[in-house]
């Protein structure tokens, strides 16, 4: 390995990196490496990192003198190519990419960033009832949207500590994450216990069209018959508006888009067959504690009104449904990545069939979730506050198979409505179980 990282940098010059290194370090690959096992990893990430060089050379040289060409090797047309389905690494290669401080999970430091949002969801909450009540009723009208969506960003920051906690990565104890995932989730109106099993059950299975728990998109036979009324600039906007709006209680209560079981399945009833023998009690734990929130926004509207429960509590709490809807929609949900049948699948398969989003300054409100969800369905056990430095370890090995899109948020959901309607294979090739988005 030492002697060809060499022969690399003997021949490292702009020009030649630009135009032939590439190229090089392929014969390289090919000529130093028994290609009936898996090449060494640390040879692919050479490479990987080469080829990400010279997309960026020539970009940069590329550029004219007024030129504002992006040196970024994940911008423009390249984002819709699609991943690549048979990865060269394996889960170990990039654990051992990523430094040991990444896994370690602080309580303390956790602890600190819900003490951090509980704060700021109290100014917004103060300057709101203080303030707002008492504005005239133009000024009010602004008022009340700006406080929702502020208020809806900071609690949604606070339900992905709790989704965190379901997957343990809050401290090193099981049962403080258990608690404090518990009461985040139930004050925003989310069954802690239940979302944790079926959302692992998602993480044991993703992008398989068989056993993956949500997100299943309907082959082309399958697409309902509205689907057509509905591929239009009007259709899409309802679409999309319902999607966000209704998607997550729907999917609680109805299990819509959901694994299809057989029978009726929903998240609050323990005998649902999303679960197992064994997480029935904690599935109507997670029932209690939202039948206590709901007695206390009862309390709340007999001493304050519907009104002002609605308006505090009730619209930033569907501004968090509705976030984190777009979220994992956009997340899952692009030309690129590919849905496997059983002939197919495999789990890092699956897990790589993910793709990150840039949601600019909500990117940091929402504890960098947006941008490191490809790391986070390969260990989904690192924190938050580790999750971008782990990213970036696992880059240079992850290659062509990693993909983040900076499109603009409402940019990327229309073109996701219009071109991922439904999937299938390519005619053409030998990947027959290998699935990919077509529009109508």
């Amino acid at each position: 390995m030492k002697i060809f990282k060499n022969r690399i940098r003997n021949k490292m010059s702009d020009d030649f990196l630009a135009n032939n290194l590439v190229v090089y370090i392929e014969r390289e690959i090919v000529e130093n490496i028994d290609t009936k096992s898996q090449p060494d990893p640390k040879t692919v990430s050479v490479y990987y990192q080469v080829k990400r060089s010279q997309t960026l050379i020539i970009s940069i040289n590329s550029m004219g003198a007024g030129g504002r060409m992006s040196n970024d090797p994940f911008d423009g047309k390249k984002i819709l190519e699609r991943v690549p389905v048979d990865p060269l690494f394996s889960l170990s290669d990039l654990k051992k990419a990523i430094p040991a401080h990444c896994f370690k999970r602080s309580v303390i430091r956790s602890s600190y960033y819900v003490v951090h949002d509980l704060i700021v969801a109290y100014v917004f909450y103060f300057l709101a009832n203080t303030y707002i009540p008492f504005l005239p009723a133009p000024l009010a009208y602004l008022a009340w949207p700006v406080y929702w969506f502020c208020q809806a960003s900071i609690l949604t920051g606070l339900w992905v500590i709790g989704h965190e906690c379901g997957h343990h990565a809050f401290s090193e104890y099981q049962w403080i994450d258990d608690t404090v995932g518990f009461i985040l989730h139930s004050t925003l109106m989310t069954p802690y216990f239940s979302w944790k099993y079926s959302h692992r059950n998602h993480h044991a299975n993703t992008n398989s069209l068989d056993n993956d728990e949500v997100y299943i998109p309907k082959r082309k036979s399958k697409v309902r018959w509205y689907s057509k009324l509905l591929n239009n600039p009007p259709g899409r906007v309802f679409t999309l508006v319902f999607r966000f709006t209704l998607g997550f209680p729907l999917y609680l209560l109805t299990n819509i888009s959901g694994k299809k079981y057989g029978r009726f399945a929903n998240h609050f009833d323990p005998m649902s067959p999303i679960f197992t023998e064994r997480e029935r009690i904690q599935v109507l734990l997670s029932d209690l504690g939202l039948l206590a929130v709901f007695y206390a926004i009862k309390i709340a509207v007999t001493t304050k009104g519907v009104a002002w429960v609605t308006c505090m509590y009730g619209v930033p709490v569907v501004g968090v449904h509705v976030f984190f809807v777009i979220i994992t929609y956009l997340h899952h949900t692009h030309l690129s990545l590919p849905h496997y049948d059983s002939t197919e699948w495999n789990w890092i398969k699956g897990a790589l069939s993910t793709i990150d989003r840039d949601f600019g300054f909500l990117n940091r409100v929402f504890h960098d979730v947006t941008h490191t969800h490809v790391l986070h369905h390969l260990i989904s056990y690192i924190p938050h506050y580790h999750a971008k430095e782990a990213r970036d370890a696992i880059i240079p090995v992850l290659g062509e198979y990693y993909k983040i899109d900076r499109t603009p948020i409402f940019k990327a959901m229309w073109r996701e409505a219009k071109e991922c309607i439904y999937i299938e294979p390519d005619e053409d090739s030998h990947h027959k179980g290998v699935f990919w988005y077509h529009k109508m």
